[in-house]
This record gives C-alpha cells, sequence and structure tokens, in this order.
C-alpha cells in the first residue's frame, strides 16, 4: 500500500469520525446502560452528581450538607439543613443533567481543559467521602467513581481521556432523561412531590420539565457537534 494511499484512508477515518462521533459516543452509551453490571457504577455517577447537586443548592442557598447517602441499586439520598427548599428540590435532576451537559462541553473544548475537569471531579468526590459520607456503602461507591477518574486522569493520551469523559457526559445525561420517570410510581415520594407539596403543581409536570431540560441538553450537544 503506497503512502498516499495509506494518508486518504486516515482522513477518511478521522473525516468519519468527526462527522459521527456524537452517534457513536450515544449508541456506545445507550448500549453501556443495557449490560447489568458495567452499567452500575454510571448509575451510581448519575446518582453521586444528582445529589451533590441537592448539595450545592442548598450551599448556595444559605443551607448546608448533613449527609450524602448512595445505594447499590444507583438510588441516592442527600440530607440538607435551611437553605430554599424549592432550588434545592427542583436542583437534583436539573442539576445531574446540567453535569453531564458540562462535562460533554468541556471535555469537546480542549484535551487540557478534559484533563483539569477530571481532576476537579476527582477532587470534588474525595471531598464528599471526607465531609459528607457517612456509611460504609457511601464511602466504598464514592471510592469506586473516585478512582474511575483517578485512572482517567493517569491515561497518558489525552485524546483517550476527552472521548471518555464525553461518553460520561452522555451516560449521565442519559439517566437524567429517564430517571424522572421512576417518580411516577403513585408513592409521592422525592424531589416531585416535595415540589408538588411547595408550588401546588403535580408532579407530573415536574417530572415533564426535568425531562425536556434534559432532552434539550441532547439536543444542544447535538447541534454544537455538528456544526
Amino acid at each position: 500500500m503506497s503512502v498516499t494511499s495509506s494518508n486518504n484512508k486516515n482522513q477518511e477515518s478521522s473525516s468519519f469520525w468527526q462527522k459521527y462521533h456524537f452517534f457513536i459516543l450515544l449508541i456506545t452509551a445507550v448500549v453501556i446502560k443495557q449490560l447489568p453490571f458495567v452499567s452500575i457504577p454510571f448509575n451510581w455517577l448519575e446518582s453521586y452528581f444528582h445529589e451533590i447537586s441537592h448539595g450545592i443548592a442548598a450551599i448556595l442557598t444559605g443551607g448546608n450538607v448533613l449527609r450524602i447517602q448512595l445505594f447499590a441499586n444507583g438510588a441516592g439520598l442527600c440530607t440538607t439543613q435551611g437553605g430554599i427548599g424549592f432550588v434545592i428540590s427542583f436542583s437534583g435532576y436539573a442539576g445531574a443533567t446540567l453535569w453531564g451537559w458540562g462535562i460533554y462541553k468541556l471535555a469537546s473544548a480542549h484535551q487540557k481543559v478534559a484533563q483539569a475537569f477530571s481532576v476537579l471531579i476527582f477532587i470534588l468526590l474525595v471531598s464528599s467521602i471526607v465531609f459528607w459520607g457517612r456509611d460504609l456503602l457511601t464511602w466504598f461507591i464514592l471510592l469506586v467513581l473516585a478512582a474511575i477518574f483517578l485512572l482517567t486522569i493517569k491515561l497518558k493520551k489525552l485524546y483517550y481521556l476527552q472521548r471518555l469523559m464525553q461518553l460520561f457526559g452522555l451516560l449521565i445525561l442519559l439517566n437524567s432523561l429517564f430517571s424522572p420517570s421512576y417518580l411516577l410510581d403513585g408513592r409521592h415520594l422525592g424531589d416531585g412531590a416535595a415540589l408538588a407539596s411547595i408550588t401546588f403543581i403535580p408532579e407530573i409536570i415536574w417530572v415533564a420539565i426535568w425531562f425536556s431540560i434534559a432532552l434539550l441538553a441532547l439536543y444542544s450537544l447535538y447541534k454544537t457537534t455538528n456544526k
């Protein structure tokens, strides 16, 4: 094979990736979500960003975080004190969507930016272990998540770190897209029920709002990627 032919093939491969990489990563994320064991850490990741978003909202509105709990089935609980209840309750699903969108966007900006953001998330996870973890299961889950981001930081080729961070962002977004539907179980528990009691707006409306925000975030990434 001639050098020219090889270069042409590399260019075609690069062009194909640039044109379709959003869909390739999205399909990969969908497949991972269907795999029984492989999907577990990513369910924990979305749950963590959901709960830490509650915590950040509490702190920003004058409250504080008492503890964060994460469970093996992907559920979580952030216990807060003070702050504005409406903002805190709304911020869980909306915040997880923002994290997923932000991780993808920042990772897409530059390889060094992807690495720096990965370091910041690792520091946030370690801080959560120290300040808000109170039980062995939560500590274990947070350690697993911290180890995942530590491994990404250690990658020698930043190109692969960048793609992994984009994949993580899409996995978080997909979980944020479908997780609110679990609130419609007739038990009237969770963030939707809390907002319904505060605003008298039915829980299903809040579920629809969170779903729409996640869908818009995905569409925004698609449009940005395919300009």
